[in-house]
């Protein structure tokens, strides 16, 4: 028997459906007023935030890229620039990650973006079995292998958080 498809709904999923990766999709109710999209996820699904990993977009050497860490820390911008042999980084203009990815903030997924961009995925994520994204929507994640993640988006696995 066919495994059974999960519904589109976002880019990010229909992403994931086309490449048949295997993902659970974690639905909950988003909180206007919660200060942090990530911390609201973790909590909202039961799931340590060390493995909930949030899409931050930032600029390095003016090329957009996509740096994937976990909500439990933040991005270093100087290990972002190293990562992909790069100078200078600085988090892009909300505006234009917005623009360029198709999703709103706090709902930027690294799949099925508007445009591919180089992606970056934090290194600790490899110390967990499955870690869980944004789906495309606030208060929608996907929850998938490390591994996969970083092959559907093609991205570099470096140390690019910090505590």
């Amino acid at each position: 028997m066919a495994k059974k498809k999960a519904p589109a709904g976002t880019p990010a999923i229909a992403a994931l459906n086309s490449a048949r990766a295997q993902f659970t999709v974690h639905a909950y109710e988003h909180d206007p007023a919660h200060p942090s999209y990530g911390e609201e996820a973790a909590q909202a699904m039961g799931v340590s935030p060390d493995r909930v990993f949030k899409t931050l977009v930032a600029e390095v050497d003016g090329v957009l890229t996509v740096a994937v860490v976990p909500v439990s820390g933040s991005l270093d911008l100087k290990a972002l620039a190293t990562a992909v042999s790069g100078k200078r980084a600085a988090m892009a203009d909300p505006a234009l990650a917005e623009r360029t990815t198709g999703y709103v903030r706090g709902g930027i997924s690294p799949l099925g973006q508007r445009k591919r961009l180089r992606t970056v995925v934090d290194e600790s994520a490899g110390a967990h079995a499955t870690i869980c994204v944004s789906a495309g929507r606030r208060g929608l994640e996907v929850e998938l292998a490390p591994a996969t993640l970083a092959t559907l988006t093609d991205a570099t696995v470096a140390p690019i958080a910090r505590a």
